[in-house]
């Protein structure tokens, strides 16, 4: 069903139209590692910070997107930093993902930090035996 031509990033310059940005925040692209098994897709997405409530999914068309929220960690004012090298901001992912997804089947979890995408395929996608029998 899948190969590794039949999902792609889709980066700015492609197809895709970006939503223009009207928060004066970062956005950060994490890091993903998508995995076909027989019977779904796993995307593993690291999203360091983002709490479940944070997390916006969407899957139309065969364009999956990932976007998360992430808020300050420390009272910014009266924080005293001596090193400040993480982040704040939103991640921003889409992947242009074949049609042989079921929708209505896709869960999400998150756990330190990894957000688990469970994309099952439809079941005209699965691969299935062929039986040879004989006369």
């Amino acid at each position: 069903m899948t190969t590794e031509a039949a999902i792609k990033r889709c980066e700015p310059e492609a197809e895709v139209t970006l939503a223009e940005r009207t928060r004066d925040r970062r956005a950060y692209r994490p890091n993903v590692d998508i995995i076909e098994q027989s019977d779904e897709l796993l995307v593993l997405a690291d999203v360091p910070g983002v709490k479940p409530d944070d997390v916006d999914i969407q899957y139309e068309q065969g364009l999956l997107t990932i976007h998360g929220k992430v808020g300050p960690r420390q009272d910014e004012p009266n924080t005293n930093w001596l090193l400040g090298e993480y982040g704040v901001g939103d991640f921003y992912r889409t992947f242009k993902i074949g049609e042989g997804i079921d929708a209505a089947k896709i869960r999400a979890e998150l756990k330190n930090g990894v957000l688990e995408l469970h994309l099952s395929k439809a079941e005209a996608a699965k691969p299935r035996k062929i039986v040879v029998t004989t006369e």
